[in-house]
C-alpha cells in the first residue's frame, strides 16, 4: 500500500485496518481499527490531520483532504464510491453516497445519509437521522426504513468484505 511521509509526519494505520494496495495515504492520516480504505482511495493529510475512526469504509476513488483543521469520519461511516470529503467532519454511522461531495466545516450528524450525488456546502449542518439530498443539498427529510437498512447494515457489510479483501485478493 502506497504509505508517504510529509514533512515528517507519517500516516499511522492499526494492524487491523485494511488498505487496498492502490489507495494511497499522505502525511497526517490515522486509521483505525477495522476500518478499511478501498481501491484508488487517496487520503492527503498534509494541510491539517485527518483520522478515520474505528470500523469506517472509504470507498474506491474517493478523496479525503483537510485543508488547516481535523477532518474526521467518525466511526462505522460509509463513504462511497468517488467521493469527495473536504475538511469536515462526519458522525458516527453516517452514510456518504456514492459520488457526493462534503466540503469545508460541514458537520453531517450520527447515522445521517448524504444521497447519492448530492454537495454539502461549506457550513452546513446536516441534522442526525436525516437524508440530505440535492445539490447543493438543502432538502433534510427523516430516515426512510430503506435509507435506515442501508445506515444500520452497510459499515458491517463492508468490515466483512475487507476481510474477504485481505485473505483472498491477490496481483494476477
Amino acid at each position: 500500500m502506497p504509505l508517504f511521509s510529509f514533512e515528517g509526519v507519517s500516516p499511522q494505520v492499526h494492524p487491523d485496518a485494511w488498505i487496498a494496495p492502490t489507495a494511497t495515504l499522505i502525511g497526517n492520516v490515522t486509521v483505525e481499527k477495522d476500518a478499511s480504505i478501498w481501491y484508488g482511495a487517496v487520503i492527503r493529510g498534509d494541510f491539517g490531520p485527518i483520522i478515520i475512526r474505528e470500523g469506517a469504509n472509504i470507498q474506491d476513488n474517493s478523496v479525503i483532504h483537510s485543508n488547516a483543521e481535523l477532518c474526521e469520519v467518525g466511526r462505522n461511516v460509509t463513504v462511497g464510491h468517488q467521493c469527495l470529503v473536504h475538511d469536515c467532519t462526519v458522525g458516527e454511522q453516517a452514510l456518504i453516497g456514492n459520488g457526493s461531495t462534503v466540503l469545508d466545516r460541514a458537520v453531517i450528524g450520527a447515522r445521517a445519509l448524504v444521497a447519492a450525488g448530492s454537495t454539502v456546502t461549506p457550513g452546513t449542518e446536516v441534522p442526525p437521522e436525516t437524508i440530505a439530498m440535492g445539490s447543493p443539498a438543502k432538502k433534510f427529510v427523516p430516515l426512510t426504513d430503506s435509507a435506515r437498512m442501508w445506515v444500520d447494515h452497510n459499515a458491517a457489510i463492508y468490515q466483512d468484505l475487507a476481510r474477504r479483501h485481505r485473505a483472498g485478493s491477490e496481483p494476477v
